[in-house]
This record gives C-alpha cells, structure tokens and sequence, in this order.
C-alpha cells in the first residue's frame, strides 16, 4: 500500500483577497465544485493506496475532517503541528508516524493545493515509480515544462526523458531562473518543474535524516512520542516542536541526498501559486476572459472577473488582462501579469492593521461558521450556520446580550436553567450575563441570525464552561 501524506499546513497569500491566512487556498473551489485540497485527498483514493495521512495546523483541523467527510473519505490520521515549520519537520514528523508501525511503508507526500485534472494519470506514475521507492530510492516527481516559467524551481536530468519510462537519474536542483534562463533550459529538454510531490519509504527518509539533517531527528522524535490523541486527532508534542528550524526537505535532504531518481510527470500540473495560473487553469472563453457566476464582461479580453458573493454583481467593461477579485470585504484590482505581486498589498493591509490582510470574512469554527453582516458601535448583526448534531460551547459573556432568530431548521438553546426548541421564524433573547448555549438536533444545516448589542462586542468576550470541542 502507498500511504498518501497530504500538507495541509500553509497559508499562503498569493491569492488574496480569497486565500487568507484564516482560511488558505487549498480548502477553496478555485477551479472547480471541490477544493483544492479534496481534489488532493481523492487523487490518490484508489486501489492500492491507504486512506491519507493529513498534517496540517490547529485552525485548520476540522476544515479538513468536514471537507474530507463531504466527499466521504475517512483519514487514517490527521497530525496536528503546534507551529508552522515547512515541510521537512512536517514530513519528518508524518515518516515516524508511520515507521512506528512499518518502518517499509512507502509514503506518496503531496502538497494540497495543486491542481493536476488526470488523477488516473498521475497514480499511474505514482505506480510506475513505485519500485524504486520500495528498493530505497527517493524519488522526486518533475513535470514536463511547456513554457519558460520564472516561478517554479527545475530538476535537472543527465538525459532528456523522451521515449523513456520510469524514474530517471537526478543531475542538479535548480532554482527559480530567469527568463533568459528559464527559456534556455525549455529548449535543452533537460529539465523538468520541480511539483515538490515525492515517493519513498519511510526507512528511506529517516534514513536520509540521520545522514544529512541529524540535527532534527532527537526533537520530532519526542514531539512525535510527546504526542496526544484529542478528539481523534493527534497532536504532537508543542515544546521539542517549537525547537525545530523552519526549513523545506528540499535544503534538508534533497539536495544532499544521492539515492534520488525522478519520475516525469507529462500530463496537466499547476501550483495555482497566481491569479493568472487561476485563469489559466480556468479554461478562457473565446475571448480570454474566465467571469464567475456573478461577473459579467462587457466587450472585455484575457481578464479574469469573480465576484465570491452572491449579492455582489461584478461588471467589467472594455477591460483587457486585468484580475478582478470581489470579496465582501475586499476587492482586488490588477493587472494580470502583476498579480504576483499581492503578496505586497498584503503587507501593506498588515502595516495599517486592516483585519483583511490576515482574516476571511466568513469565520470558520469546529461547529459551523459565522458571518458578520452589520457593526456599528453598540451592536453587530450575524449570520450563524451551525452543522447537523453541532453545538456551541456552553457560555456566557460579560459585555453583550444577544437576540437569535432562526431562519432556517430548529435550534436547541439552553438560557441558564430552561431548555427549549426555537423553530423558523421564532426568536430568543439572552440576557447578559446568562449562562446559554446554541444546538442543532437536526439532519439539515440551521441557520440562524445573531443581534448583539453592548459596550464589546469581541470574539474574546467568552467564558466556555463546557465545550465538546475541548476549547474551555
């Protein structure tokens, strides 16, 4: 069996306004009806592979079990990191894991925000490269160029892969070029993208660890044998977790490794690391122009129109290779090929403490998510969804009462000692001060509207007494 290992842990902002810190790319429908990262975790559902193995950061663990359970995969486990430290800690961690039950297990890690549309494909390369994983290789996976890119680093073969299958001998990594380069090494047909997806045992890459990162190894161990099981997840270990550089496998261990083959992968690929990888991949009409349900181009060419809200009509017109990306809360306006560069007015959204740069408009929480639709000074109104069998913290607050409105299901509120249901269209209010909690007893999703009013309105003006999500 191959054990797929799928990082979840970035938070990117190369696609700003709609990948936040909050809520990054890979859980977005960017090209598609799912995700990026449901696209990743079906890719390798097949005969053959094991059910995945998810690492990803305390935010994001129950965004990922909701979208991996609305496509009706079950992980084998999801590996909780206390902090961000790149991927060769993560990977590290994820091959320990592993190991402890087989120290052969061949381990399939992917990034979960790629976009690669022929899945029977790419499992056939997994496949084809297989043997040499199993023989104690460490296989790196390199996909066919088909333009002199600036953005992605190059895996240099000894000899062009035409006509050849199977993995191939690795001569050199190489890093981002530019264009002159980049266009050189097209044209030499010896160099493929590096897509940062590798195959290998588990033996393998602890191997490879001891010998070229040995400095790594004693504290993911104890992060690894530190680790504790909440709520079906398993978090590792904060305190040796915390002592690990922040550094990507690729300076790690590949490229001081010499065990290392490349598979070439010829089929579609992109990193979505851009809004013009985003049109792109989009498939352009006629005219260049890639419009969302809520976009409409009037005599437009090679743009890219999304509005992300339903009640907001996005209308271009006489616009040419410009990116036009509302949000609710933001709206993004550039030229296509300066895309690239929102990362700069993410930092400049930071410098003057605007809560977009980091925070999405929709709040998503272990039961459900909010969003807030009005705030002004004593008062915020909320739309609130809580998920079938979800329920909020018991709580209380210090600053704010509340009104609920159900809009749509029947909620279960307890309000000190009383407990009743609240069905469409009826209303409770909760005094300040009042112990209360919010519960869905029901199949289908409740929907209900929030009043707030007081002198703080906060998100840490809560006191948790009970939380089956063990936040208290």
């Amino acid at each position: 069996m191959i054990h797929p290992v799928i990082l979840c842990g970035g938070s990117g902002t190369r696609l700003w306004p709609l990948s936040r810190q909050s809520y990054p790319k890979q859980f977005a429908k960017l090209t598609g009806e799912r995700s990026l990262f449901q696209s990743s975790a079906l890719r390798c559902t097949a005969d053959g592979f094991a059910a995945p193995l998810i690492i990803t950061g305390d935010p994001f663990r129950f965004i990922v079990i909701e979208q991996l359970a609305a496509v009706e995969i079950a992980p084998q486990g999801v590996l909780i990191e206390p902090a961000a430290r790149n991927t060769a800690p993560a990977i590290l961690a994820a091959a320990l894991h592993l190991a402890a039950k087989d120290p052969a297990a061949v381990m399939l890690v992917l990034p979960s925000d790629h976009v690669i549309p022929d899945a029977a494909a790419f499992r056939q390369a997994v496949q084809t490269a297989l043997p040499r994983a199993e023989a104690g290789d460490i296989v790196t996976f390199g996909i066919q160029p088909d333009r002199p890119e600036t953005g992605y680093g190059y895996l240099r073969l000894t000899e062009p892969p035409a006509g050849k299958t199977g993995p191939h001998p690795l001569a050199a990594f190489v890093e981002k070029p530019d264009a002159a380069r980049a266009a050189a090494m097209l044209a030499d047909g010896l160099h493929l993208w590096n897509a940062g997806i590798f195959l290998f045992s588990a033996r393998a890459i602890l191997d490879a660890f001891a010998t070229h990162a040995p400095d790594l190894m004693p504290k993911a161990k104890a992060a690894v044998a530190g680790a504790k099981t909440d709520l079906g997840f398993t978090r590792l270990d904060a305190a040796p977790w915390a002592e690990l550089p922040d550094i990507s496998v690729d300076y790690a261990i590949m490229e001081k490794a010499a065990n290392l083959a490349v598979m070439p992968y010829a089929g579609r690929w992109s990193d979505l690391g851009g809004w013009e990888a985003v049109w792109q991949e989009s498939g352009p009409d006629a005219s260049g122009n890639v419009l969302s349900e809520n976009a409409t181009a009037i005599e437009c060419k090679d743009t890219l129109l999304r509005s992300e809200s339903d009640g907001v009509e996005l209308v271009g017109i006489g616009l040419e290779n410009l990116v036009v990306v509302a949000m609710p809360d933001a709206v993004l306006v550039a030229r296509k090929d300066q895309s690239q560069r929102v990362k700069e007015a993410v930092a400049a959204l930071k410098s003057k403490g605007a809560k977009q740069a980091t925070a999405f408009a929709r709040d998503f929480r272990p039961w459900g998510w909010y969003e807030s639709l009005a705030l002004g000074p004593r008062f915020q109104v909320k739309r609130i969804v809580v998920h079938p069998g979800a329920s909020l913290s018991l709580q209380s607050h210090h600053h704010r009462s509340e009104h609920w409105v159900v809009v749509e299901g029947t909620a279960k509120v307890t309000v000190n000692d009383e407990v009743r249901l609240i069905s469409e269209n009826q209303s409770v209010y909760i005094p300040l001060g009042a112990v209360h909690r919010m519960e869905n007893p029901g199949k289908l999703p409740m929907v209900l509207i929030e009043v707030q009013t007081g002198s703080y309105l906060g998100e840490d003006d809560i006191i948790r007494y009970e939380d089956i999500y063990a936040r208290t």
